[in-house]
């Protein structure tokens, strides 16, 4: 890849913990990627518009209320309305039962609580790679 990676973090709804994401953040960007870190309390639309409009190569949401297997089908679903065909990554309070579903619904890569930054910023690169060579 001779591109940066370049990913959009968010959180959509209104869970306001971005502790987490923020972290993220900066391992990523120290990683080599390009990072826009859209915050909290953002709807569906915005951020799939703004991985549209910044080209990125990768989505990335944080959930620690729940709200997953709400918001997942939702960004999905606006990621295929716009013909945006990038990876979807989430982490966060993600229950381990639920990693088989939100595989099926087409989440590239599911990072629960104490996922390790070597194992997040290794398969976020991978990921990113396979878009920039598509």
């Amino acid at each position: 890849m001779t591109e940066r990676p370049k990913i959009i973090l968010a959180k959509v709804g209104m869970d306001g913990h971005d502790r987490g994401i923020a972290t993220l953040a900066v391992w990523l960007r120290d990683a080599g990627m390009e990072v826009i870190n859209l915050g909290r309390y953002r709807t569906v639309p915005e951020v799939v518009r703004a991985a549209i409009q910044e080209d990125a190569h990768v989505i990335g949401l944080s959930f620690l209320g729940g709200e997953h297997l709400y918001f997942v089908p939702l960004v999905i679903e606006e990621m295929k309305k716009n013909n945006l065909e990038i990876p979807l990554v989430i982490g966060g309070i993600i229950p381990r039962k639920h990693i088989p579903q939100l595989k099926e619904m087409g989440v590239s890569g599911i990072f629960p609580a104490g996922s390790s930054m070597e194992d997040i910023v290794a398969e976020v690169k991978r990921l990113a790679a396979s878009v920039a060579t598509n």
